[in-house]
């Protein structure tokens, strides 16, 4: 999720300051992804720089009021109109670290695959729990609510469902079938070989993002 859009397209709706901006934010996603002030100020320093924002006027209370450029308006329009492209690569811990288990020697897959499915388990019930308890929305901030507890829902669903395709295809493979040591070819120093840094072959043809277990 982009923090640094989202406040921004806030602040094309009216000039705000710091704590202002972090309620707003806040209550337009539900409080489900909370950000602390530093964050915040830190993001506007850079949109800044950027000529996205720039500094307003100053209240009696000596709050500074940032408001958004015209080229920060038409980065709002842009990333609006602009569908949400999945980066090839994956940053998503349970992912990796199931992953990089599974080449240890020693390591037990099957029982950190269980140890995680509890916790997984768990997660699905409380957001369903706290979706039942806030029952039908009743005007936007609950509908925005809604909408993220919804995909945190789904995506929790969908972990359950990848543990037990992980498991299934786990079952084929004793453990010390997969434990790699480490290699004994030295990785070259300076660059990537042309084509290593962005997954293409020398021929022209992409590497594969991921490999079959």
């Amino acid at each position: 999720m982009s923090v640094r859009q989202s406040l921004l397209a806030i602040l094309d709706q009216g000039p705000c300051y710091g704590y202002q901006l972090r309620a707003e934010f806040d209550r337009r996603t539900g409080s489900t992804w909370p950000l602390n002030v530093g964050q915040i100020y830190n993001t506007l320093d850079r949109l800044e720089r950027d000529g996205l924002v720039e500094k307003g006027d100053v209240d009696e209370h000596g709050h500074v009021y940032w408001r958004i450029t015209d080229a920060g308006s038409a980065h709002v329009r842009e990333w609006l109109q602009s569908p949400v492209m999945r980066g090839q690569g994956t940053r998503d811990e349970l992912a990796i670290k199931l992953a990089v288990a599974v080449t240890l020697p020693g390591v037990h897959a099957a029982d950190m695959i269980a140890a995680q499915r509890q916790g997984s388990r768990a997660r699905l019930e409380e957001l369903r729990r706290a979706a039942v308890a806030d029952g039908e929305p009743r005007g936007p901030e609950e509908l925005a609510r809604s909408l993220v507890v919804d995909s945190m829902i789904l995506v929790a669903e969908a972990e359950l469902r990848w543990l037990e395709r992980v498991e299934q295809r786990l079952e084929r493979h004793p453990d010390h079938a997969l434990a790699l040591t480490l290699s004994t070819e030295k990785p070259r120093r300076g660059r990537p070989a042309k084509g290593e840094a962005s997954g293409v072959e020398p021929g022209g043809s992409r590497k594969p993002v991921v490999a079959s277990l």
